[in-house]
């Protein structure tokens, strides 16, 4: 398996916006999961932004309505657009792919190799 590859992220004021990408070249067609994580110092990963192959989307309660997954499969790019940004979401963001979700994020099977975002006031 390809390591998707991210690119994105950086400094962004409050309110403002910002946009991760994560080039996913092995699972944009069949069955997948493919998700947006992120990490703080000190805690777990965690997932905040999940699409399958059904185009079914699932978001985290911290970004829902702030944050939007998308895949573009003829770029075989995984998108995470992220507006109206907070300080609370300045972590590393990694991408995760996979062949399943559980019951909302991807089972991963290759991870990106992360991004900082930070978000200042």
């Amino acid at each position: 398996q390809v390591q998707p590859v991210q690119a994105g992220g950086g400094s962004v004021q409050a309110g403002g916006s910002l946009t991760l990408s994560c080039v996913v070249s092995s699972y944009t067609s069949g069955t997948y999961c493919m998700g947006w994580f992120r990490q703080t110092p000190g805690k777990a990963r965690g997932g905040i932004a999940a699409i399958d192959s059904d185009g079914r989307t699932r978001y985290a309660d911290s970004v829902r309505g702030r944050f939007t997954i998308s895949l573009d499969a003829a770029k075989n790019t995984l998108y995470l657009q992220m507006n109206t940004m907070k300080s609370e979401d300045t972590a590393m963001y990694y991408c995760g792919i996979g062949e399943y979700c559980d019951n909302v994020f991807p089972v991963v099977d290759s991870w990106g190799q992360g991004t900082q975002v930070t978000v200042f006031s």
